[in-house]
């Protein structure tokens, strides 16, 4: 059975969930900024709100930066050593993901933000990360499980997955 040009096995059973998901974070996520900013503002007053959520983004800017700087260092020290740099590259996404979230106004995603870029927080963001690539790319089969695949026939193959 011929396939159309760039076509895969695969392109029948994938699915689009991050299209729910960013759907639903675009409903949502202001929602729920707009209610933490009332109410920090019926606590604290209304000006004293606006000059926190200035003063945190440019705190969130200028770690941002620091950060970023100290990443983009380590990534071409890993690369010029011929080390793999795959902490290196996930600091760099995780720095990039924390800096857009510190840029847009408000304080979950400012919370969110920092929780992202912080040296002391960003081993455990880092290792989240780590498991949901680990379980994207291995299907779910961790080392020593076992794995199955179904090709392009249709037919299950069972495998064992060795980690060296």
């Amino acid at each position: 059975m011929a396939r159309p040009v760039g076509a895969t096995p695969y392109a029948a059973r994938r699915r689009r969930p991050w299209r729910t998901w960013v759907f639903l974070a675009l409903l949502l996520v202001p929602i729920i900024e707009i209610a933490a900013i009332i109410g920090v503002g019926k606590v604290i007053g209304g000006v004293p709100t606006l000059v926190l959520i200035l003063v945190m983004s440019l705190a969130g800017a200028w770690l941002m930066r620091r950060e970023g700087a100290k990443t983009w260092s380590a990534l071409n020290v890993a690369l010029s050593t011929g080390a793999m740099p795959s902490r290196a590259l996930a600091d760099a996404a995780l720095v990039l993901i924390g800096g857009t979230l510190l840029l847009t106004p408000g304080f979950v995603t400012d919370f969110l933000g920092f929780f992202f870029i912080l040296p002391a927080t960003r081993p455990i963001t880092r290792s989240i990360l780590e498991r949901a690539v680990r379980a994207r790319l291995m299907g779910g089969a961790g080392p020593g499980r076992q794995a199955r695949h179904t090709d392009s026939a249709g037919e299950t193959v069972e495998g064992r997955i060795v980690e060296r």
